[in-house]
């Protein structure tokens, strides 16, 4: 879609289209059927962006569930987009201040929650998503609370006359032409631009990939925070000035569970012992943090092996921030002794986890060739460098274990 073809959209007979459209509930792979319904009643100009966006908006349910079908996208800007719970959490940082600058702010999904917290400069260069964007404020009655500017974040920070209090959010372009940037010096614009504004502002955040490399951000003097959303690892947050209340945290969402460095418990050598009564696997944010030590010591735990970051106790640990499941058995790895084992219990079904293990779980799961009706969790690993593998029962859920409960 261009900026011609969206504005054709903003007609009452764009809307009319788009209202079809959604109704159809249309799926990408039934693009063509669905846009030959279309053309019978509007003209292929406005046939096809109505059909793309409400393609889009169903597509954007899971980032969006409240809001989706009021909000434009296009494509690339839905796929780049955070989810709402992930960027309304991102926007409390900047609570209390009085102006705020949302630097790449494409079609608004970060605009609009940083538009809650304080009035709000949105800055891109690309005009057809600041349209997208100046729609979706209007459609949710934010557009008095922020002002919309087509420029290049590579030019000087527009923060002249602007109050003390102002912060920015940057949000770099991490792709191009379907093809992802891990370096944050390929980022559009590069991550090392925010040296020009910082000592203009008094605070700054920046969305980042997951994935980035911890060394490149060594001349970076900032927090840095990975999200998770139920137990997937989604994004990254560099935190500056004001905004930056840690070195390292990992937050958990929806429930907002965070953990930050414990100096002490990180620079300590890791207490470490065989497996115990129960595996535990911390969640992938305390992991790309590197808060295992922190957790363990939070929670009385051992790790395994000083390089794996699995962690086990002699009892069940309630955390939000690692999983427990209860061991049986662990043992040297051989596979013959392991099918020995599980055909003796019967068991049938495995689930395969791992790490510092080079089996892939279906090649597991082709050599165990298990039967029988029993379920287990089959964790591959190492103690003391040398190969094992840990047979675990199935968790137990808390509304199964009241299932099972005397009087139920």
């Amino acid at each position: 879609m261009d900026l011609s073809a969206f504005r054709s959209l903003c007609t009452p007979s764009g809307q009319d289209a788009l209202h079809v459209a959604e109704a159809l509930s249309p799926r990408e792979e039934d693009f063509l059927a669905h846009l030959q319904i279309l053309e019978r009643t509007f003209p292929r100009e406005i046939a096809r962006p109505a059909l793309e966006t409400a393609i889009l908006r169903r597509k954007a349910e899971r980032k969006f569930p409240q809001r989706a079908h009021s909000l434009y996208f296009t494509r690339e800007a839905l796929e780049q987009a955070s989810s709402a719970l992930i960027s309304r959490y991102r926007a409390r940082r900047f609570g209390g201040y009085e102006f705020l600058v949302d630097v790449g702010c494409s079609v608004g999904g970060d605009t609009l929650h940083l538009a809650e917290a304080a009035p709000t400069l949105g800055i891109d260069r690309d005009p057809l998503r600041l349209a997208m964007g100046r729609a979706n404020l209007k459609a949710l009655g934010l557009w008095g609370r922020v002002h919309l500017l087509n420029a290049d974040a590579t030019a000087p920070l527009p923060v002249g006359g602007l109050p003390p209090l102002t912060g920015v959010f940057f949000d770099p372009a991490r792709r191009a032409a379907h093809r992802r940037f891990h370096s944050v010096r390929d980022y559009s614009p590069p991550l090392s631009t925010l040296f020009s504004w910082l000592p203009r502002v008094a605070g700054a955040g920046v969305k980042i990939s997951p994935g980035v490399s911890l060394e490149e951000l060594t001349p970076y003097d900032c927090e840095v925070e990975f999200i998770s959303l139920k137990g997937e690892l989604k994004e990254a947050a560099l935190w500056f000035g004001a905004c930056r209340t840690a070195d390292r945290r990992a937050t958990l969402l929806p429930g907002g569970d965070t953990l930050t460095a414990d100096p002490s418990a990180e620079a300590a050598p890791p207490r470490l012992g065989e497996p115990g009564a129960f595996l535990c696997e911390p969640d992938p944010a305390v992991l790309r943090a590197g808060l295992v030590r922190t957790l363990a010591r939070r929670l009385d735990a051992w790790q395994i092996d000083p390089t794996i970051a699995y962690l086990s106790s002699e009892r069940p640990l309630s955390s939000p921030f690692l999983r427990c499941w209860p061991v049986e058995a662990w043992m040297p790895f051989q596979m013959k002794r392991l099918r020995a084992y599980l055909r003796e219990r019967h068991v049938g079904r495995v689930t395969v986890k791992k790490r510092g293990s080079p089996l892939t779980p279906a090649e597991v799961q082709r050599a165990l060739k298990c039967k029988g009706d029993r379920q287990r969790v089959l964790f591959f690993t190492r103690l003391n460098g040398r190969p094992i593998v840990v047979v675990t029962l199935p968790r137990i859920t808390p509304r199964e274990r009241a299932a099972d409960a005397p009087g139920q």
